[in-house]
């Protein structure tokens, strides 16, 4: 699964890259090699970050799964009990 940025993401993205290399290299980089480095990371760091965060999610899912018998169940057969408690 290709990971795919909006427009608008990948446009922040590209400036956030050329103002990295600026100011922690002191070297201007232009917008098509940003470009170039963020497709290149997103193709081959990417799928490994969005592996990590759904393995994250389907733990957590699962973990909320285990705690959703506690905290909705109900107790069987009370009808009577009412009536014992009454007497």
């Amino acid at each position: 699964m290709a990971i795919e940025l909006s427009k608008e993401d990948r446009a922040q993205a590209i400036s956030s890259i050329e103002r990295y290399f600026l100011e922690n290299f002191d070297q201007k980089i232009g917008n098509i090699t940003a470009g170039a480095l963020l497709g290149f990371v997103l193709e081959e760091v990417g799928p490994s970050i969005y592996n990590r965060a759904v393995s994250d999610a389907k733990e957590r899912m699962l973990m909320r799964a285990e705690d959703l018998e506690y905290e909705v169940r109900e107790d069987e057969f009370q009808y009577w009990q009412k009536f014992n408690k009454r007497q």
